[in-house]
């Protein structure tokens, strides 16, 4: 039975994302949320300054296994599936912090990677975006251009956002947002009391190139795991989890 509903792909082929707050239980959730708060606590020397106005663990699968759990949720996961239209495999993950925060909004527009035209969709990536905290207008959110396959794409972000607008993604603690990474996008960070704290998992098409360098994907996954499809999922290594590999005498 498909995860999807036929108005979740419409809507996504005009807008280049969709949200969902079906897709993890109340429990899931609270296991989720104990990962994250665990790790940015017990493992706080691997959690760095990232962009504007946050902290982030990049490997989180190396210090908290239990975040394979939010990598491959099977709803999250099986509507990435969909939507991409083939066998995935693991990008990187990244558990994000937002704090509290008492200067002017801002936002800063990007594209993580290029439009891929053979693709129905035009994507060669999409992310997940778990909020584990509730999010509105009066806390930190994720901020998106829509913009739809039938559209030329702009690489001037004004002219994108002239276009498509802005829409900030609100939702209470559990919503997942499945974009498009080459959908014109940002943090928004606003003036607020809140903390806002996510998980963002990129996945790609498993005959395609890895994303980047900023998730080791650890051998218990790629290599030990017992299940040749997790094996699958995680074996589309990055030249840092190669290097590592190396380094402590891993073929």
């Amino acid at each position: 039975m498909s995860v999807l509903t036929q108005a979740d792909q419409d809507f996504f082929n005009q807008n280049g994302y969709i949200v969902r707050t079906d897709l993890i239980s109340s429990k899931d959730l609270g296991t989720f949320l104990d990962t994250f708060d665990t790790d940015r606590s017990d493992y706080s020397y691997r959690w760095h300054r990232y962009g504007y106005h946050q902290s982030a663990n990049y490997d989180a699968l190396v210090t908290s296994p239990g975040y394979d759990r939010v990598v491959r949720h099977p709803p999250i996961l099986e509507a990435a599936v969909e939507l991409m239209g083939g066998p995935l495999s693991f990008g990187e993950i990244g558990a994000r912090h937002m704090g509290p925060y008492e200067g002017s909004l801002h936002r800063s527009w990007h594209r993580d990677r290029p439009h891929w035209s053979e693709h129905p969709y035009r994507m060669d990536y999409i992310q997940s975006m778990v909020y584990l905290t509730d999010v509105d207008e009066s806390t930190h959110c994720f901020s998106i251009s829509p913009e739809g396959i039938d559209q030329p794409v702009l690489e001037d972000n004004e002219a994108q956002l002239k276009r498509g607008g802005i829409v900030d993604i609100h939702g209470p603690a559990g919503t997942v947002c499945l974009f498009n990474v080459a959908v014109l996008h940002t943090a928004t960070t606003r003036p607020t009391e809140s903390e806002r704290k996510t998980t963002q998992t990129y996945y790609g098409h498993r005959d395609r190139k890895f994303l980047a360098n900023d998730s080791i994907i650890p051998p218990r996954l790629w290599k030990h795991d017992p299940d040749p499809e997790t094996r699958a999922f995680y074996s589309n290594l990055n030249d840092v989890s190669k290097l590592y590999n190396e380094a402590f005498g891993i073929e």
